[in-house]
């Protein structure tokens, strides 16, 4: 056996401080994860880690319970252990010894007459450790990111004589005990992201998702913070499992008062069998430590715009067929709606379900990945020529991971659907799942979709996904497949990428049941939920953009009648909404009336001016105790500028909701408030005298501390109506 690790290291970064416990060849832990402490020295660090130190009480192992990123059984920790399995019963509770630590893959050695210090900012920390017993090996990564993002994974090793089952790994971070409240997420189709917050008590809050997809009931972030915490107040410990598959998040407090979060890859029965020398390597597990949710999820937005391929702010306005025209492919049609998207200023449009095989409905089609000679006789060319020519990119959807039991693949190879035992699943939606854990199916679809590629100019794919997984197994053992199929969808995507450099792909999956940081590693934009009701949205943007930012996050405008709750709105309230994300049409503009067209151009042509400070800027959160109101905006890194918008979405139990705040700005610098006039009048406005205090519409000045703290007063407005306002920094 090498030489056991020696070593403490500290990470910091915009505020976030991450010391990690490597001493006396033990398996890291944090001792500390949260606000920059300013620790510098050696004595300072062991003081720290010390400190942390609990007792043993009564009735308790003899030694002090020292929690690491991967809690161990065998330390006396009764919480849940990081990593469970066995070599048919046995080396189920390993003993690991740390024997090397890397900083950016570097060595990093150990002093001969105690630890070693060492001192980074963004960096990878790479822990190996080994129990030759067991017959295991681990290799520990433990990351601080640009934005203060602190990540970590793990990679464990069968390096016995026969195979080692794999049951569950997951990694946890500590948490102090002021932490004591839970916010995560839930929802359904068509109301994804839905807040739900529970004390933290004793025991295990654990959120699973078995749906062979992140799903749109997953947690998606959960948050341990002091009682009462806001999006601007109270300390906030949060993760996040990036995995597309089955999935864990979890907080649990222990009785000997250790508190955890943590997540990793929920695995099925027998799912990961490590044979002599493989690997099994767990999804990044994503930590952000704020005050407020605001700060919280500004570390996952800086995260994502610090890597080379995030999307620029330049997103293209992008029509969406689908609500316009359904599977009712008629040439002359989208033509028509395409020479109408370009007179407005849209940038993309999209071809959705129904250009391939049978598809001429949901009941047939899918997995036959050809163009429809019957629906396009001359293929596609005849649109996207035209498209094209009228300036805009061309888009095109597809359902990659489905099939229809009614289609030509179904028919040929039965044995690509995911299945166990000696049945088909369920159907849902008339689909079942094919298995791109098959090589020879695997092949089907990437030469499928490539060859679509390499024959049409199109530069974004809409990429659905929308039914669960059920009784996902592989042929004809039915051992389960979810966690091949994750993978293999995620070499697709980077097949697809890398032999079309600059192809843009958005995450679909019946509206937003597959939005998580993996995903997001290889497409540039989620759509956030087939509802596209407005009120709807707003709360969905709102809880969205905790994990993502806005660039990512696909807001369409829908007709007035909204196709999935029935509700009817005003164009002004449907676009107020859509603008704070990636903006998109779906609606069926020959429907529409000359004054609608002339108000959507304007909305357009505002977001087109916009879009810089709407898609780049921080996302700020007010907090407001009448649930009459939702209030957001941005506000641009250099504190320059803002957009607000205060969206009236109930009738309030009182006549004036009185002063609304505008935080984010910086207090010292003074700016002009004006209200946006864009599009019609929001119903029932009543405005208030500032609006005019130096003529129509000039608005107010006044510094950033008292648009913060004092605010101004609100605008009255019908429900289901939103006014926007603009600040610019005057001095």
């Amino acid at each position: 056996m090498a030489n056991p690790a020696n070593v403490y290291v500290v990470l910091r970064a915009e505020g976030v401080c991450a010391v990690l416990d490597v001493a006396d060849g033990r398996l890291p832990a944090l001792a500390h994860w949260g606000p920059d402490l300013g620790v510098q020295s050696l004595d300072e660090v062991v003081a720290l880690v010390q400190g942390g130190y609990t007792h043993a009480d009564n009735n308790q192992v003899d030694e002090t319970i020292r929690v690491a990123l991967l809690p161990e059984h065998w330390t006396g920790w009764v919480g849940r252990p990081g990593l469970s399995g066995s070599r048919g019963g046995a080396d189920w509770s390993p003993r690991f010894t740390s024997t090397a630590v890397r900083l950016e893959g570097n060595a990093v050695e150990g002093a001969a007459d105690g630890p070693t210090l060492v001192e980074a900012s963004t960096a990878a920390v790479e822990v190996d450790a080994e129990d030759t017993a067991a017959g295991l090996a681990l290799t520990l990564t433990v990351e601080l990111t640009a934005g203060g993002l602190l990540r970590s994974r793990a990679r464990v090793t069968n390096t016995g004589a026969d195979a080692y089952q794999l049951d569950d790994l997951v990694l946890a971070y500590p948490v102090p005990t002021v932490a004591r409240e839970i916010l995560d997420f839930a929802g359904r189709w068509g109301k994804e992201r839905t807040p739900h917050r529970s004390p933290l008590t004793v025991g295990q809050h654990v959120r699973e998702g078995r749906k062979g997809r992140t799903g749109p009931d997953a947690a998606t972030v959960l948050h341990l913070g002091t009682p009462g915490f806001g999006f601007a107040e109270g300390e906030i410990w949060a993760v996040h499992t990036a995995w597309s598959g089955n999935h864990t998040h979890y907080a649990e407090r222990v009785f000997t008062g250790h508190q955890l979060i943590g997540g990793g890859e929920l695995l099925l029965p027998g799912e990961v069998r490590l044979a002599p020398g493989e690997s099994y390597t767990s999804p990044w597990l994503y930590g952000s430590y704020g005050r407020g949710l605001d700060e919280v999820a500004h570390r996952f937005h800086r995260y994502l715009r610090s890597r080379p391929q995030h999307p620029d702010r330049d997103r293209p306005v992008t029509l969406n067929v689908w609500e316009a025209v359904y599977f009712d492919h008629d040439l002359e049609r989208l033509l028509d709606l395409a020479e109408r998207a370009a007179v407005l200023g849209v940038e993309r449009y999209v071809l959705d379900d129904g250009w391939f095989g049978a598809r001429r409905n949901d009941l047939a089609g899918l997995g036959d990945w050809t163009v429809s000679p019957d629906v396009w006789p001359e293929g596609l060319h005849p649109l996207i020529d035209r498209v094209r020519e009228l300036g805009m990119e061309f888009g095109l959807w597809f359902e990659p991971e489905m099939v229809n039991p009614d289609s030509d693949v179904a028919r040929a190879h039965p044995e690509w659907i995911m299945a166990t035992g000696d049945r088909w699943p369920v159907e849902s939606r008339q689909q079942q799942v094919i298995n791109l854990g098959i090589p020879e199916c695997y092949v089907y679809i990437r030469d499928a979709i490539l060859a679509i590629l390499d024959e049409y100019a199109i530069g974004y794919i809409k990429w659905d996904h929308n039914r669960d997984l059920i009784d996902a197994g592989t042929a004809p053992s039915g051992r389960p497949g979810v966690h091949e199929q994750t993978l293999a969808f995620y070499r697709l995507l980077d097949e697809i990428k890398a032999a079309h450099p600059g192809l843009e792909i958005e995450s679909c999956s019946s509206g937003g049941a597959r939005v998580d940081l993996e995903v997001l590693q290889r497409t540039e934009r989620v759509w956030v939920s087939d509802c596209i009701d407005p009120l709807e949205r707003q709360e969905m943007h709102r809880w969205t953009t905790q994990l993502i930012p806005p660039e990512m996050m696909g807001a369409h405008i829908a007709s007035g009648r909204s196709h999935t709750t029935g509700r009817v709105h005003d164009l002004s309230f449907r676009a107020a909404t859509a603008v704070f994300g990636h903006l998109g049409i779906e609606w069926d503009l020959a429907q529409a009336s000359p004054e609608e067209l002339t108000e959507l151009g304007e909305w357009i042509a505002f977001y087109r001016g916009n879009r810089q400070l709407l898609l780049g800027a921080d996302v700020v959160r007010l907090d407001f105790p009448d649930d009459a109101l939702i209030a957001n905006g941005v506000v641009a890194p250099d504190r320059s500028a803002a957009i607000f918008a205060f969206a009236s979405v109930a009738r309030s139990a009182v006549a004036s909701l009185g002063r609304l705040r505008f935080p984010g700005l910086d207090p010292t610098r003074r700016y002009r408030v004006v209200p946006l006039d864009v599009g019609a009048t929001p119903s029932g406005l009543h405005p208030p005298a500032w609006w005019d205090a130096d003529g129509p519409r000039s608005g107010v000045v006044l510094n950033g501390a008292v648009l913060a703290s004092a605010g101004l007063t609100a605008a009255s407005v019908d429900p289901d109506h939103a006014v926007l306002y603009r600040l610019d920094a005057v001095d």
